[in-house]
């Protein structure tokens, strides 16, 4: 059976997001909505960051309850749904490859050594809609750094769980689980690259890929992995998911771009969740000053 899946939507996000809200509605009065996370609790004071945006911030109810996670459904509502079925306590991460300091660490001592501060990013899916959002957490570099990558290490690989009685979407064929992805190690180490572990001042809801995600704002969102259980060094660019399921569609870089299309609609426009009217999507998300440099002589209509 052929699976619709969201990323093959036509330009009909209007009827899709007020599709999404009614449905949202009718969830929230059965108690269908699992609004939690690792512990749903507020977080100490964070500090502000120069990278963020003083865009409105798109609203609490409407980061956590419309979101791409196909582990949990391929519907938007889906992850809100179900993904209370996933443990996020215990937790650990696999650090492995071209690396002096590989190994097997707990949650608690990933999260030890970095203090909290905020990010506020614009997220633009390459579905054609996008948001603001305040995210909690810390460098990305910070993090790859504990590890001491080799001269060998040109990229960093990514992988969320894999556990379809936790996450049933994965008993569907969707795409090749588990979930990867990858970057470049200098867009890895970029100062903009992210490791989330909360929004709103408050923990990451399993929906929104507690207790630790990827967030790459200058990149299309499904480049921002959920919920990583495995962090790699290699020396040769590694798959990814989308990658593999439909390599003419959703290039290893995935950059934001107007001036190039999806094969199957156009990236010129977008509509901020919350909004009627389109906006222009801009280069690299809004980005291009901090992060062009990165793809100086790189033809990004071939590399896209």
């Amino acid at each position: 059976m052929l699976i619709k899946r969201p990323f093959d939507l036509t330009d009909n996000d209007v009827t899709d997001y007020a599709l999404y809200q009614r449905r949202r509605d009718f969830l929230k009065t059965l108690g269908g909505i699992a609004l939690i996370g690792a512990s749903g609790l507020p977080l100490s004071v964070a500090a502000k960051s120069t990278f963020s945006t003083d865009e409105e911030q798109t609203p609490f109810d409407d980061i956590t309850t419309y979101n791409n996670f196909y582990e949990f459904g391929t519907d938007k509502s889906d992850p809100a749904q179900y993904a209370s079925m996933m443990k996020t306590s215990p937790w650990s991460v696999t650090v492995d490859g071209e690396c002096a300091k590989p190994g097997k660490l707990n949650l608690e001592d990933i999260l030890k050594p970095h203090s909290k501060e905020e990010r506020i990013y614009r997220l633009r899916c390459v579905e054609g809609w996008s948001m603001v959002i305040p995210w909690l957490g810390f460098p990305l570099a910070d993090l790859l750094k504990r590890f001491e990558p080799t001269s060998k290490a040109k990229y960093v690989s990514f992988e969320t769980l894999f556990d379809s009685e936790q996450m049933p979407g994965q008993k569907r064929n969707v795409l090749d689980w588990p979930y990867a992805e990858g970057l470049r190690l200098d867009e890895a180490m970029h100062p903009l690259s992210f490791i989330a572990t909360g929004l709103y001042g408050k923990d990451l809801l399993n929906q929104n890929g507690a207790p630790l995600r990827l967030v790459v704002p200058w990149k299309y969102g499904f480049k921002s992995i959920k919920s990583i259980v495995k962090i790699s060094f290699v020396e040769k660019q590694p798959d990814t998911s989308w990658g593999r399921s439909a390599p003419g569609e959703y290039g290893f870089y995935s950059n934001v771009n107007p001036e190039v299309d999806h094969p199957r609609w156009s990236q010129r426009k977008e509509r901020r969740i919350g909004e009627f009217r389109k906006r222009d999507t801009l280069m690299f998300n809004g980005y291009a000053e901090q992060v062009a440099s990165l793809y100086s002589g790189l033809d990004l209509r071939k590399n896209y």
